[in-house]
């Protein structure tokens, strides 16, 4: 007996090996089994195929033991990583390491991850000690206002308070001797908690669901009746319109049918609010699941939905489409067009929104695709008839959409009127929300401090040595990080190549205007969420509940801040600089700055009053401007496809991106020319390239980059058999030994 294996590994196919008499009754397809592989390793794979052919051409070896005893993949999911590997032109291996949890790839199972967590010690757990303390660290500034910070973070004193880690105070600007200090001075506690357990409890109760407005109720029929006719349908609704409550009623309709519901978010903060909007009415029929969650946990969700009593609606990010589902009847892909459901690095570089509709049809489920902002691709299948649409454009309870105000900053610089980023404006509105009690959000999509630094004197900024990018400043670390390969710098306290020590910084990040709206409105509870600050669950929740609950009344952040999170306080949103996203050299540029500017706006004014948006530009003039105040996506639409026929792009053309990456900038150059021409053969006109890429330096290796550009309608299968074929030639080559080729099938 042989079995067939996929094992954890960048190569492509399957490994044969044989059976081991004593396992014959035991093995079973789906089953996890440890293998030997080349003279000393051993992985642990996933049978694909047990039989009786003995291969050609090579002795087989044993399997070493079965790990477990029963399997952990159905067999749809066979044909779904396959899709994916062929699809997306990655080996099986890979797409192997990215569906299945660490602790089920692992020999020995899985161990629980654990956290260092910060709290008070049990002498100054009241009121009086704690007089006591502040008295006792007056003379130490740092460790006091370490000490203070952690009161006001932990809520100590309102109520139960919350659990805090040592990360989340470190993120505050805090150094690692301050809280040490702290904790040897008995006043504060380290301890390890397990990353928490999954432990939805609760009974559903199905009554709890809202009923819809009449306009909700007739996108919901339409949806329905969608389905009827086409596998996948967009509902196409303004921001706060009520989309999310016509999820509800749809997954409760595929309950009642004894389906399970597949609910894809992109950003895992999103999860948060979700989770307690669906868990009032699901119950313990819910399941979340995503990357943030501890290994433990992925591993007991795995574990269930292979149970006879799996989860029946599942809320997750991009990975939870690997899921082992059993009776899957709707896909939910909601904020479709976000470029978070693009996996980048590493392979597979799948999307989740094609891979889901791909799920689905294996099921033959529907999938529902909801966005305020289509992405291009998406609306056009749409419009030509491919996809149901369903249109909603009436936000709920009537309520008006935000006004949008553009002020033009390069004005106000010229008559130096602006105070740092901020337009006088801008200024006067954030002050009069924050005195009415309200909230505002500040967009600023750049994280750090300064994306660099620069000598005043002859003009020169740090690089980093493994990358082809400057050095962003992280003044809460201290530190020079390259946000490429995540290599750090101790920040240059004068000039290496001419010795000047006036060191100034160039642009803004989000730790930059955290600093200088304290300095400005020193009364406001400023919160910042960006991938800084937001490394762990627990940090992504209490920001996202504080500034809900309003202990927080001043947000500023990333491209996070832009996803589908719903304030009920917010009135004003300031977008500070949009010119950062409409000049960015990419096809894309105007489709993503609308999407995430329309996005953002859509933040104001959630319940009961109109919302206020500024947005700086240094370009008001130009027609994505005009589009975004209007909320005219037709216009936008119609503008951006015209051009997109024209210079031959998505959605009229399907695109792949060859990266060749090498430590020698003479080996990848010749490579480059090599790879396109034996393409050009193939290929004609369809290849362009290569070239440097806008980064053509990344972790010490030399990057060059081809597009291939073909027409709908060309054969796929064929032209990834050709692309297999010329990597496989290029690399037979003894000259690109170390040399890396891949694929991005669809790039964003």
């Amino acid at each position: 007996m042989f079995a067939d294996i996929i094992l954890p590994l960048p190569l492509d196919g399957l490994f044969t090996y044989s059976v081991p008499q004593q396992l014959e009754n035991r093995v079973k397809e789906g089953m996890r089994v440890l293998v030997p592989f080349g003279k000393n390793k051993t992985y642990v794979g996933v049978i694909s195929k047990i039989h009786n052919q003995s291969p050609e051409g090579f002795q087989t070896k044993d399997i070493l033991q079965a790990i477990g005893i029963s399997p952990v993949l159905l067999p749809h999911q066979f044909e779904f990583w396959q899709w994916i590997a062929d699809y997306y032109m990655s080996p099986i291996g890979e797409v192997y390491k990215a569906a299945l949890p660490a602790g089920l790839k692992a020999e020995d199972g899985y161990k629980a991850k654990t956290e260092l967590y910060i709290r008070l010690t049990e002498p100054f757990r009241n009121e009086q000690a704690l007089h006591v303390a502040l008295n006792m660290l007056q003379r130490a500034g740092k460790q006091l206002k370490c000490f203070v910070d952690y009161l006001s973070i932990s809520h100590w004193g309102q109520g139960e308070g919350i659990e805090l880690t040592r990360d989340e105070l470190l993120n505050q600007g805090h150094s690692l001797p301050t809280i040490n200090a702290l904790v040897k001075r008995g006043v504060l506690e380290t301890y390890e908690q397990e990353v928490g357990r999954l432990n939805l409890t609760g009974d559903p109760h199905p009554e709890k669901i809202k009923p819809l407005s009449s306009v909700q109720q007739d996108a919901f029929n339409q949806i329905r009746f969608s389905f009827l006719k086409k596998n996948v349908t967009l509902l196409h609704g303004v921001t706060s319109s009520g989309k999310t409550e016509i999820y509800i009623h749809l997954i409760q309709r595929a309950l009642e049918e004894k389906k399970q519901v597949l609910y894809l978010l992109p950003e895992i903060a999103l999860t948060v609010q979700m989770m307690e909007r669906l868990h009032r009415v699901f119950g313990n029929r819910l399941g979340i699941y995503h990357s943030k969650y501890s290994d433990a946990e992925r591993v007991e969700i795995w574990q269930k939905q292979l149970s006879q009593n799996p989860y029946d609606v599942i809320l997750g990010a991009r990975s939870a489409i690997f899921l082992p589902f059993q009776h899957l009847g709707l896909v939910i892909i909601d904020e479709e067009h976000e470029t978070s459901y693009k996996q980048q690095d590493p392979m597979p570089r799948y999307h989740a929104r094609s891979a889901a509709i791909m799920l689905a049809q294996m099921f033959k489920a529907k999938t529902l695709l909801g966005t305020a902002t289509p992405s291009l691709e998406t609306y056009h299948n749409a419009k030509v008839g491919k996809y149901g649409l369903v249109e909603l454009f009436q936000r709920y309870q009537g309520i008006e959409l935000p006004e949008i105000q553009v002020i033009d900053i390069k004005d106000l610089q010229h008559r130096k009127m602006m105070k740092g980023p901020f337009s006088p404006i801008l200024l006067r509105k954030v002050h009069e929300a924050l005195d009415h009690g309200e909230q505002v959000i500040l967009f600023q999509n750049r994280r750090g401090y300064a994306p660099m630094i620069e000598c005043k004197q002859c003009g020169w900024v740090p690089h980093c040595q493994h990358c082809d990018v400057s050095l962003t400043l992280h003044r809460n670390l201290n530190q020079l990080t390259c946000h490429y390969c995540g290599y750090t710098y101790q920040v240059p306290t004068q000039c290496p190549n001419c010795g000047c020590t006036q060191l100034q910084t160039r642009g803004y990040g989000t730790e930059k205007i955290e600093a200088e709206v304290h300095d400005i409105f020193p009364e406001a509870r400023i919160a910042r969420m960006d991938l800084d600050t937001t490394r762990s669950r627990q940090a992504y929740e209490r920001i996202i509940n504080d500034f809900s609950a309003g202990r927080t009344n001043l947000l500023i952040g990333t491209q996070m801040i832009s996803k589908g999170l719903d304030f009920d306080k917010v009135s004003v949103v300031g977008i500070l600089n949009a010119d950062t996203m409409l000049n960015y050299p990419d096809f894309r540029a105007y489709e993503h700055a609308f999407m995430m500017m329309a996005q953002v706006s859509g933040r104001a004014g959630r319940k009961g009053k109109r919302g206020l948006v500024i947005l700086q530009t240094k370009s008001p003039d130009i027609p994505v401007i005009q589009q975004v105040v209007n909320n005219d996506y037709a216009s936008f639409y119609r503008s951006l496809i015209a051009e997109r026929r024209h210079f031959h792009y998505p959605p009229y053309y399907r695109l792949v991106e060859v990266y060749l990456k090498h430590r020698s900038e003479s080996v990848v150059e010749m490579a480059g020319l090599e790879l396109a021409s034996r393409l050009c053969q193939w290929f004609g006109t369809r290849v362009l390239g290569p070239d440097k890429p806008a980064v053509a330096k990344v972790k010490s290796l030399a990057i060059r980059k081809l597009v291939l550009k073909f027409e709908q309608g060309i054969n796929m299968s064929e032209v990834r058999k050709y692309l297999a074929l010329a990597q496989q030639l290029m690399l037979q080559d003894k000259r690109y030994g170390s040399l890396q080729i891949y694929y991005d099938v669809d790039p964003l």
